[in-house]
């Protein structure tokens, strides 16, 4: 089916857990990452997004712009989000969506977060940074 809105008035604009696939059409990669955010106004936040390109900025571009945990880039998406031997991510059924979408983690969630790990501290040479040093790319592009 072809969406052109996205809210509770058009439900296939959410989250489908069947064999049925929603389209939008844009007229370019800015439009359509625009989309993706408007989605993810309504649902999604934080879940994953897929990317078939060859252009490695168009990924970087994705990550930085919209309320996502995975980029999946040139998979077969309903795989890859949940994990494969070819792409680093933990195998999971359970996507952690961070903050962006109420949840704790951003990880596959796995047996890792199941672990107790004891951690033994220990007083180290102080490594404070500068105030400046944490915070000039932020202050740079939104000011002091």
């Amino acid at each position: 089916m072809l969406e052109s809105g996205t809210g509770p008035e058009y439900p296939f604009s959410g989250e489908k857990l069947s064999p049925v696939l929603t389209l939008y059409r844009t007229p370019d990669f800015d439009a359509a990452c625009e989309q993706v955010q408007t989605i993810y106004g309504y649902q999604g936040a934080g879940h994953s997004v897929g990317l078939h390109s060859n252009d490695a900025e168009r990924a970087v571009k994705i990550g930085l712009k919209l309320p996502t945990c995975r980029v999946i880039v040139n998979q077969a998406h309903c795989f890859a989000a949940g994990g494969s031997f070819d792409n680093g991510l933990p195998f999971s059924l359970s996507m952690g969506c961070g903050t962006w979408g109420g949840n704790s983690v951003s990880d596959n969630v796995n047996y890792r977060h199941y672990l107790n790990i004891v951690r033994i501290v220990r007083p180290i040479p102080i490594n404070e940074p500068f105030e400046e040093d944490l915070l000039a790319d932020y202050w740079n592009q939104y000011g002091k």
